[in-house]
Parts: C-alpha cells; structure tokens; sequence
C-alpha cells in the first residue's frame, strides 16, 4: 500500500514539473503608467516641465527632433525555450513647440501600427580570402621579414661599415 502511495505522489510530482515548464513568464518592460498615462497629457495647456513631473523621464527622444518624447512600453511572453512573443506594444509620442515648450501633439501607438522591416542578411564580400588565426601567426616564418635588409648588428641604425 505504501508503495503505490509513494509511486503516484512520484508520478503526480514529476507531472506537475514538466506542465510547469509549459508555463510562459510574462514580462513588462519600459515605461509603466502608474499615477498618470501618457494619453492624459492636455495639447496645448501642459509643457515640457508638467509632463516631466506627470510622467517622469521618456523612454528615448527623437534622433532628428528633440522636442519629441516617446514613451514606450511592452509586454512579452516567453515559454520555456521558445524566442519571447510581444504580445503588447504601447507606443505615446509627444510633441512639443520649440519656443514655448508646449504640448502640441500626442500620439498613440500599437503593435498593430508597427511594419515589419526587412533585414538583409547578405555580407558586402572582401578581397583575397581569409587566413584562419593559424595561418596569420605561421604565416611569416622563413621569409626573414622581420629585420631591414641592410641591418647589421655591430653597427647602429644607420651607420654603414667602416
């Protein structure tokens, strides 16, 4: 009796391990709205400083424009070995006027808005072929390269014999 208590709490022990492997960790990355949301910014009556206090520091700033804020956020989902999903992306451009530093748009993006991009994996090709780390250090043995031809070692660089 005790062993088939002992071998199905085994087997139940071993079932529960391997379906908690199937379980996805789900984690959240970039901004995350707790006081206030990022859409709640007012255009034209909150600046640059109301937005800083509201919301606290952005995600990134525009490369091209820096009176455009961004404020990013995502959910991700990954199961066992598999690559992470992104199950949510929330993306809030803010927009600002350089003069008065007000807000002048806000903008609201979704995974949905994304485009995929497509990366060209191909290589630009080199000349010559390439020397394994092998042939680079053994390379220069015997060919006496290393020293000037007119080196003679009684005399300095540069004097000839007398």
């Amino acid at each position: 009796m005790f062993r088939r208590v002992a071998v199905s709490m085994a087997v139940l022990t071993a079932a529960a391990v391997l379906t908690s492997a199937c379980t996805p960790t789900i984690a959240y990355e970039g901004f995350q709205a707790i006081e206030a949301k990022p859409a709640d910014v007012r255009v034209g009556a909150d600046t640059k400083s109301t937005v800083l206090t509201s919301l606290g520091s952005p995600s990134t700033v525009s490369t091209f424009d820096p009176n455009t804020w961004f404020y990013i956020s995502q959910i991700t989902e990954k199961v066992s070995f598999y690559r992470p999903h992104v199950r949510q992306r929330d993306i809030v451009a803010i927009a600002f006027d350089k003069e008065s530093e007000k807000v002048t748009s806000v903008n609201t993006y979704s995974l949905k808005d994304g485009k995929i991009v497509a990366f060209n994996g191909r290589e630009t090709p080199t000349r010559g072929r390439e020397m394994t780390i092998l042939e680079q250090l053994l390379g220069n043995i015997g060919r006496g390269g290393l020293l000037p031809q007119d080196y003679d070692p009684g005399n300095r660089p540069g004097q000839g014999r007398n």
